[in-house]
């Protein structure tokens, strides 16, 4: 079965998925202490309890008109908005701050000896404590309280509601208040009017004499009925100016800066200051919405702000041109007053002169007195209507429930926060791999191998917990075996050979794989010889459990001969040359002549001649050893060294002109890949077919994800 290998710029999602399994143990080992972290930093935050309250807000009716019927209002969304800007305001927060003592109750919480300024309190309050929510379209809202004292947090939100429901209730009736206030104001004054008029037709009467006179039956010509209507023009113009003249003082006492909830509360039935109002809102939120998302020098915003600058001018100036309008509204019943009193008055002159001059002034005052009484009267009963009209509920405002102390905490929440564990863990896991796959240079298959060296692979060693576990199972050898097989195919047949097994840098298990490989020799019937040729770490004596010394440090230094230095018998068919112990000793190129005359001498008596050496690359000994064998093979331990690690140290042994008869790959994981798992799967399907093994090499390689980049032996 040919195997296509994907590189980075070609990966597939099977390439991912193998990935995945591949790395597992990684992505779980993140995603646990991910979940870990989340499930301490959980524990050790502090508890916040929830407690929440409804309230039913609705538009108020509108303003008090003196002489006009009220109005009802539909649902207004801007109107909802502008009362979540209310309850978070100062008005609202600074008086439930000091009803509940907030001051000195949250400066623990923020780690203050003393009480809290207000303003700390209020910001704290708002930033962290305080959320108010509404549904889209429904004129209910929620008050959200967030405490680490659940008494606390239910107190706090009964406290919103309420100081905001007097506030709202306060704000209903004060434009009743200041009407009512008003027309007693000018029914005192035209009390006073009243009596004063009635002792100057008392002192008339007296002075004339003539008490006991009818006046409506001595005046029943057209001139008097005349006056009358005339008298009854100037009550009613008059009434008319007293609500005009309320109207404007009213709207004058008001700060310029107020005048907008006016427009809101519909105080003002302008449609060209309603339709700019609304205009203006919208060019508000839409800067509100863009400074969330742009920066402020971003072109967009800036437009947006000039456009809400302007149209914010057209409405001042809608507002200062109504004022000028209820003024000259007044002024001019005020004029129209005065010209029919003028009118008035004169008519009264030309009947005085046309009349009796006697009776002329007690007539007047009486007639005065009449006026006056009426214009008494009709005060009187618009205070009378508007008293009863102001005792009748106009709640604006309906609170729904009231808060009760949580008993468990809302946050955090461990439901929320584990499951944003698992998926951030998750990520993180996958990111990590495949960063580390990514950036991870080294061989990752054996068509990697032979297309990057354009070497044959000869063996494909299996990851072992223990490379050293001797259980006698065949099917642990069976890879060394099958390097054994390729190495001899790849040698002339026949001849005595020298090799050295060597690695690009340490702890890649050749010290190990050269062991097995040399018993497998011998046992096989070739006469060998193991050199230990690593002078400056050696590893095959403790590995066959025989002396260091004396060994092939002393005999380059020709301080023992050959028959000194060779242990013979370390096996059936295998002898074995130590490394020796010099201090200081080091293979160099005035050894080199000496270890040909080894090799010399050891070739008639040995079919194998096998050294182990050192790293090749940052050891020079390496490079001596290559120079006086016949033939090299590089160990290169799975996903360890960078493949440009690996292309350096065959381009050295390459330099010296010392055939590299291939590559053997050790400490592979079955599931690396899919040709390495032909190779290592094949190894225990065959004896399974055969009897020898009851379970598949299932446990083993259980091990090799996490001990696949593990430094072994060397």
């Amino acid at each position: 079965m040919a195997h296509t290998h994907v590189g980075k710029d070609g990966a597939t999602l099977a390439d991912f998925l193998h990935l995945l399994k591949q790395r597992q143990a990684l992505i779980f080992l993140v995603l646990g202490l991910v979940i870990i972290t989340t499930v301490i930093v959980t524990a050790l935050l502090p508890k916040w309890y929830l407690a929440t309250t409804k309230v039913r807000v609705e538009k108020p009716e509108g303003e008090v008109r003196l002489f006009q019927n009220q109005s009802n209002n539909s649902y207004d969304p801007y109107f909802l908005q502008d009362q979540f800007k209310i309850m978070q305001s100062e008005k609202i927060l600074y008086p439930v701050i000091q009803n509940l003592g907030l001051n000195t109750k949250l400066a623990p919480t923020l780690g203050a000896t003393g009480a809290l300024p207000s303003a700390i309190t209020y910001r704290y309050l708002l930033d962290k404590m305080l959320r108010v929510e509404s549904q889209r379209s429904s004129s209910l809202i929620e008050i959200n309280v967030y405490a680490q004292d659940p008494e606390l947090g239910a107190a706090i939100a009964n406290e919103i509601a309420r100081v905001y429901s007097d506030d709202r209730i306060y704000l209903a009736t004060s434009e009743q208040r200041e009407g009512l206030a008003k027309l007693r104001d000018e029914l005192t004054a035209q009390e006073r009017v009243v009596s004063t008029q009635r002792d100057v037709v008392e002192k008339l009467r007296k002075d004339l004499n003539i008490s006991g006179v009818d006046l409506n039956a001595r005046y029943s010509d057209m001139e008097i009925e005349t006056l009358r209507q005339m008298q009854n023009s100037l009550i009613a113009l008059s009434v008319d100016a007293i609500g005009r003249k309320t109207r404007w003082e009213r709207f004058r006492s008001i700060p310029f800066e107020e005048r907008l909830s006016l427009v809101n509360s519909e105080l003002i039935q302008d449609p060209n200051i309603q339709n700019l109002l609304q205009a203006y809102l919208l060019a508000d939120q839409n800067v509100t919405r863009l400074r969330a998302r742009l920066g402020e020098a971003h072109p967009d915003l800036i437009s947006a702000i000039q456009n809400r600058a302007k149209i914010k001018e057209q409405l001042d100036a809608q507002l200062r041109g109504y004022e000028s309008a209820l003024e000259i509204a007044y002024k001019e019943a005020e004029s129209r007053v005065t010209e029919l009193k003028r009118q008035l008055g004169q008519a009264k002159v030309d009947q005085i002169l046309s009349a009796r001059d006697r009776m002329r002034p007690f007539e007047e005052a009486a007639q005065k007195l009449d006026d006056e009484t009426r214009l008494l009267t009709t005060l009187k009963l618009t205070l009378r209507q508007r008293e009863i009209d102001f005792q009748v509920p106009k709640r604006t405002i309906e609170i729904l429930n009231t808060a009760e102390p949580a008993r468990l905490p809302s946050r955090p929440s461990w439901t929320l926060n584990l499951v944003f564990a698992v998926l951030f863990g998750a990520l993180l896991g996958i990111g990590v791999a495949v960063l580390l796959e990514y950036f991870d240079t080294s061989f990752r298959s054996v068509a990697d191998v032979e297309t990057r060296l354009k070497l044959p692979v000869l063996g494909v060693i299996p990851f072992q917990a223990d490379p050293m576990d001797d259980s006698g199972d065949p099917a642990e050898s069976e890879p060394y075996r099958v390097l054994q097989t390729n190495l001899n195919l790849a040698l002339k047949p026949g001849t005595p050979t020298s090799l050295v097994l060597f690695s690009a840098g340490p702890g890649e298990g050749k010290s190990t794989t050269l062991h097995h490989l040399v018993r497998l020799m011998a046992a096989a019937g070739e006469r060998v010889i193991l050199i230990d040729s690593d002078v400056r770490r050696p590893t095959q004596h403790t590995l066959a459990q025989r002396p260091r010394v004396p060994g092939l440090s002393e005999y380059l230094l020709n301080q023992r001969d050959l028959a000194a230095v060779v242990q013979t018998a370390v096996a059936p068919n295998l002898d074995f040359i130590p490394a020796g112990e010099v201090a200081g000793f080091t293979l160099g190129l005035l050894h080199l002549n000496k270890l040909k005359l080894l090799i010399g001498e050891l070739r008639g008596r040995y079919d194998k001649i096998v050294f182990d050496s050192p790293p090749i690359i940052g050891v020079s000994d390496a490079s001596v050893l290559a120079s006086a064998v016949d033939g090299a093979v590089l160990l290169i331990q799975h996903r360890r060294n960078p493949q440009s690690m690996v292309v350096r140290a065959q381009q050295i042994v390459e330099g010296l002109k010392t055939p590299l008869l291939g590559v053997v790959l050790n400490q592979v994981p079955v599931n690396s890949g899919d040709d390495y798992g032909y190779y290592t799967s094949n190894y225990s399907y065959y004896h399974d077919s055969h009897g020898r093994r009851k379970k598949k090499r299932s446990s083993k390689p259980a091990s090799g994800d996490q001990g696949g980049d593990r430094l072994e032996l060397k």
